[in-house]
């Protein structure tokens, strides 16, 4: 996965950078990065996966039984 961006006439070097940070938004290539940071095995992705589940569900829970502020 690579990225280019090429400067447009015009155009200052700091709209260019942020149309590059941008583009590495939208790609998700720090995602990515960060989730090939260091090894996970099967296992531990599945625990991990079912802990963000659980606390998920446990908000939408806590949300939906408040009552509503107007």
């Amino acid at each position: 996965m690579s990225l280019k961006v090429s400067i447009r006439d015009g155009e200052s070097q700091e709209s260019l950078l942020k149309r590059f940070q941008r583009m590495v938004q939208t790609e998700g290539v720090l995602r990515e990065a960060r989730a090939h940071e260091y090894f996970v095995s099967r296992g531990d992705a599945e625990r991990i996966k079912a802990k963000k589940s659980a606390r998920r569900r446990k908000r939408q829970e806590g949300m939906s039984s408040r009552p509503r502020q107007y």
